[in-house]
């Protein structure tokens, strides 16, 4: 897995909801409607696509390599055994869908979007991009920090069988696995109004699945050196992150604000230099994100995926490593009310971990 697809992973798998928008404008609905039945239309089944002698021989691979993913996910992880990744869409653009985050020019708290069975989510996603831009433009308008970030593959939660999309063969065959392990994780247990729960979990049965996937195969276990460089980044975007909190709470007035802010942001650029120079000379994947327009709502995703997986790693192995265990235990944490259950996670975090 590459270390530049996990910085992006916080805003490229998470349109869970789009589609349960009733409560949204009817304009943005009859949109997303329309998107989702663009692709329910266009999709062909895999077993369809690999016969065609027209096919790149090269997705023929990559999609039977992914069927062979799907299947494991159900017979070896427990996953659901449904319709979901046995069919393909050949899309006419690069996204699936882009997510327009928002904040207030002086908070780090999203703009919350609600849906009726998928709960609050820090994004509003579009099928398309001119559509994005447009909203993005409407909040900055009004004064908002705003990021759109392209979304290759996304979750509806086991409502609509999802397809794998031409935008996920760009991936590597771990990632390519490892999503369909990530997705199908989602249908599986999913908490209203609890995006660092979901994505935490999701993320665990990632990279464990992945990492018997491999292992099924053959496979040496994953470098991690890569993983060490990505964790490291995203301490230091969410150091920025807590520095801005602080100054947003510290009362001075809004000219005050504007230059702390901008100030809090070159200071972060010239940490970023030095962890780079000092931990990894010869890699400079993370430049050119880090030399872009920097705001509130493009730190936005970082952390979200990840910040409880330590904790169901420690239940996993409380459960011996079996995945109806594990998943038993994981349904009892989802049922808890949120203070209890943010508690109990808690608890399984090991020592000097930060709290929620």
């Amino acid at each position: 897995m590459s270390s530049c697809w996990k910085l992006l992973r916080p805003i490229a798998v998470a349109a869970v909801g789009l589609l349960l928008s009733a409560c949204s404008t009817v304009g943005y609905y009859a949109h997303v409607a329309t998107g989702q039945g663009q692709l329910v239309a266009h999709r062909r089944d895999v077993a369809t696509v690999v016969a065609d002698p027209a096919t790149d021989p090269a997705l023929k691979q990559r999609l039977q390599l992914a069927q062979e993913a799907r299947g494991f996910a159900s017979a070896h992880l427990g996953l659901p055994a449904n319709r979901s990744y046995t069919s393909y869409v050949q899309l006419d653009r690069p996204y699936v869908v882009w997510n327009v985050f928002a904040t207030p020019a002086y908070s780090i708290a999203p703009i919350q979007h609600c849906f009726p069975f998928a709960g609050c989510v820090a994004y509003r996603g579009y099928f398309s991009h001119d559509k994005a831009q447009a909203e993005a433009a409407h909040l900055e308008a009004a004064g908002d920090d705003v990021y759109v970030g392209g979304v290759p593959a996304y979750s509806t939660l086991g409502w609509f069988a999802d397809s794998i999309l031409s935008s996920m063969m760009r991936w590597d065959d771990d990632e390519l696995a490892g999503t369909i392990f990530h997705e199908l994780a989602h249908q599986l247990i999913y908490v209203k109004d609890d995006s660092a729960f979901n994505e935490s979990f999701a993320s665990f049965v990632q990279a464990e699945g992945l990492r018997e996937w491999r292992q099924s195969r053959g496979l040496p276990p994953q470098d991690g050196a890569e993983s060490t460089m990505s964790d490291g980044f995203t301490r230091l975007v969410l150091e920025l992150r807590d520095r801005l909190k602080t100054l947003y709470a510290s009362g001075l007035d809004a000219a005050s604000m504007a230059s702390g802010k901008q100030r809090e942001i070159a200071d972060f650029r010239v940490r970023y230099a030095h962890w780079r120079d000092s931990q990894w000379p010869n890699d400079h994947r993370y430049d050119a994100w880090v030399a872009g327009p920097i705001n509130n709502a493009r730190l936005l995703p970082f952390g979200l995926y990840d910040h409880w997986t330590p904790a169901f790693a420690a239940i996993f192995k409380q459960a011996e490593g079996q995945w109806p265990a594990f998943y038993a235990s994981v349904r009892e944490l989802a049922r808890l009310p949120p203070a209890q259950r943010e508690q109990a996670l808690q608890r399984y975090l090991p020592d000097g971990a930060p709290s929620a």
